[in-house]
């Protein structure tokens, strides 16, 4: 098993929005850079656990987790050309984006904000923490998992 951060901004798709939609799952469409694709496309795996972050808010911070429901498949909005997600070099024999599909597990009683995970010295060395780091899928060590999940309790 492997453990994740993925990022939303609340007022586009809020961790509220995956616990409301249908049966709790949704595509995490939308992603258009190579290395989170990638991490999408070639390593989440069904039952992977996943931290839900809300980014471009004041405060951001880690709302709760979902986990990888569906493995990767080619992200469809990337086809479409009404979709704010299409790319012309993308097409369905030979798709260049990928997405998975996510299930809500818990939201936290306690949101964790950013400042907060940064006070944690046993989260300094997180991805999410490192200067110039704005992935919005990035892996993340299960230590780092298992202290976030105890912060948010």
């Amino acid at each position: 098993m492997k453990y994740w951060l993925i990022k939303s901004e609340p007022d586009v798709f809020s961790i509220d929005d995956l616990k409301d939609s249908p049966s709790g799952i949704t595509s995490w469409e939308g992603v258009r850079n190579y290395q989170a694709r990638n991490f999408m496309r070639d390593e989440m795996k069904k039952g992977d656990l996943v931290l839900f972050y809300h980014s471009n808010c004041n405060p951001p911070g880690v709302a709760g987790i979902c986990t990888i429901e569906i493995e990767s498949h080619p992200d469809l909005t990337a086809f479409d050309p009404e979709s704010r997600y299409f790319d012309p070099k993308s097409h369905s024999d030979k798709p260049v984006w990928f997405l998975v599909d996510v299930k809500f597990a818990s939201k936290f009683n306690t949101f964790i904000p950013l400042e907060k995970l940064r006070s944690k010295a046993e989260l300094q060395q997180m991805k999410l923490l490192q200067r110039g780091n704005r992935l919005s899928v990035m892996p993340i060590q299960k230590t780092e998992f298992d202290t976030i999940c105890e912060m948010g309790k």
